[in-house]
């Protein structure tokens, strides 16, 4: 699977099944679903899209929907990449990195000052490829937004231009 087998959705409230069961799917595959997980996923019109947000599902020709991602507000200018999954069933066939450098570049033109991502040092493989993409490790971030899930250990952050 190449990046000519697959294309990028953006999110509509008829995607919100797939949003919310490609997330649950990874969470539960190393986590337990948090409330604030839950509210979320429950809730991605009011908690990711209205307030500013986007998320983007990256679909295959062959599979449907495969994976998804958001950048979530979480301040004036501060955006959290959040809820980043891909289905177990096309993991190594590089959808997640071709959403995440899809993400990035819808990132790109969001008057941001700050991109951070929360996560768990258990989660090797997205942590490579966030450092491949450009993120590094953010101890201030993990200080400042560490608490958002219990199980976030790592915090990174992408260097994003100041307006």
């Amino acid at each position: 699977m190449t990046g000519a087998n697959l294309s990028i959705v953006e999110y509509a409230d008829e995607h919100a099944k797939a949003f919310h069961d490609i997330n649950v799917e990874w969470i539960l595959s190393m986590f337990v679903l948090e409330d604030h997980d839950r509210e979320v996923l429950e809730n991605p019109r009011e908690f990711i899209i209205d307030p500013g947000g986007v998320i983007l599902l990256v679909k295959s020709e062959a599979h449907g929907i495969v994976g998804a991602c958001a950048l979530m507000k979480s301040g004036e200018g501060e955006y959290e990449l959040t809820k980043m999954g891909v289905h177990e069933t096309v993991r190594g066939l590089k959808a997640g990195e071709f959403l995440l450098r899809a993400v990035l570049d819808r990132a790109a033109t969001m008057r941001m000052t700050k991109l951070y991502l929360l996560t768990n040092s258990k989660c090797e493989a997205a942590i490579h490829l966030y450092k491949k993409l450009g993120f590094s490790h953010d101890p201030a971030v993990l200080r400042e937004h560490g608490g958002t899930y219990a199980r976030s250990n790592v915090a990174m952050s992408f260097p994003v231009m100041r307006i």
